[in-house]
């Protein structure tokens, strides 16, 4: 974690696991959103520690990792994201923000089964 804080780009993904533990630890459960590979691998870390802590009978709360894809995925085929025209808008919107993100292509955001056929 030490290491992490050196480079300024991983401040983000630091900050909200350690906000995330401290929640954890105080009881709550807790979705972290993180995309970036080093930053999911130290959350999950986290999630393994406080996983073991538990079984010792520590009374503590949770951390659930969740990506970008993972939400997008569970939103296609719903109001939120009706078709996989709204899908492309969104997640290059997204990609703009975000240089992390795969192209569209390269997901199974547009081959999901939650897709209505012709959509």
């Amino acid at each position: 974690m030490a290491e992490r804080l050196r480079q300024s780009k991983d401040l983000g993904e630091t900050m909200v696991i350690a906000h995330a533990v401290v929640a954890a630890d105080a009881g709550a459960d807790v979705i972290v959103l993180i995309d970036d590979g080093l930053g999911a691998q130290t959350a999950t870390g986290e999630i393994r520690r406080l996983d073991r802590r538990r079984t010792t009978g520590s009374a503590i709360g949770s951390i659930r990792l969740a990506s970008t894809l993972t939400v997008l995925e569970k939103a296609a085929g719903t109001a939120h994201v009706a078709d996989t025209a709204q899908m492309r808008e969104i997640y290059q919107r997204l990609r703009n923000l975000d240089d992390g993100l795969p192209p569209i292509e390269k997901t199974p955001l547009l081959t999901t089964v939650r897709w209505k056929s012709g959509a």
